[in-house]
């Protein structure tokens, strides 16, 4: 193999098997059909199987190796039970992107428990577990990547009713500096992807808002939102042996906003 040959190949994922939690949704999807380019099989969820089917069928019709599986985000259990079946049917799972999440909007003051609870249970919680179990079967086969889509509301806060997604996803963002920390002797990378807004159908109502878009844009150095495929080129660069010794990182993809903030 030639220098140029190397080089080609560290963005190579051929042979390469990744689990997308989340993969139905819009950056899931996003990320799914960018490692599925570059050579990966992709196993990806959503709620029900025929939302994830659906995702997969489109990749498989662009030429593309993937398959759909529902999972609900329920409990511990339900995540070791989900990463056992998969395990048994696919040997290994090299590469985990997670890319659950939610949001319900209310004002700190009036912030209720069980939001609160759930909010914590589907980003945060449900985060290290996916992380746990993909771990465990990684740390006997040498390795493997995890990629956790977090934000920039885990660094900046926001003048609205954002206290439970801010603050999990401030403590998303130390659990991957804390696995990278206990799980780099085992040669797993953990990294996160924190997007500022990105044009999605969850926040879609935020940047249809003129009041809100226009002074969200202008405080952005590059003077637009994010758009899901600038999430999947970096989950792409952090999939890949191009990022191999990349672990325990924020990259912040957000036009450069944290930079001024």
């Amino acid at each position: 193999m030639n220098r140029l040959e190397m080089f080609r190949g560290l963005l190579s994922l051929e042979g390469k098997v990744a689990l997308v939690a989340g993969g139905a949704g819009d950056i899931g999807k996003a990320v799914s059909e960018a490692l599925a380019a570059y050579g990966c099989k992709v196993i990806l969820t959503g709620r029900t199987l025929e939302k994830a089917e659906g995702v997969a069928a489109e990749i498989r019709k662009a030429g593309g190796e993937a398959e759909g599986r529902e999972f609900q985000v329920k409990d511990a259990a339900a995540v070791e039970s989900f990463m056992d079946a998969l395990h048994k049917e696919y040997k290994k799972v090299d590469i985990l992107v997670n890319s659950i999440g939610t949001h319900i909007e209310n004002a700190a003051e009036e912030y209720r428990e069980e939001d609160w609870d759930f909010i914590m249970n589907v980003n945060l919680k449900t985060a290290f577990f996916l992380s746990k179990e993909a771990a465990k079967r990684q740390i006997p086969n040498g390795g493997g990547k995890h990629i956790h889509i977090t934000s920039v509301r885990g660094l900046l806060g926001i003048d609205r009713g954002f206290i439970s997604y801010c603050t999990g996803r401030g403590g998303l963002n130390m659990m991957i500096k804390q696995l990278a920390s206990e799980w780099g002797k085992h040669q797993i990378n953990v990294n996160g992807i924190a997007p500022t807004f990105t044009r999605t159908s969850l926040v879609a109502k935020y940047l249809d808002d003129p009041a809100f878009f226009k002074p969200l844009v202008a405080r952005i150095p590059l003077g637009r939102v994010g758009e899901t495929r600038d999430v999947a080129g970096l989950a792409l660069y952090l999939s890949a042996p191009v990022s191999d010794f990349v672990s325990g990182q924020i990259i912040y993809m957000d036009g450069g906003l944290t930079a001024i903030q």
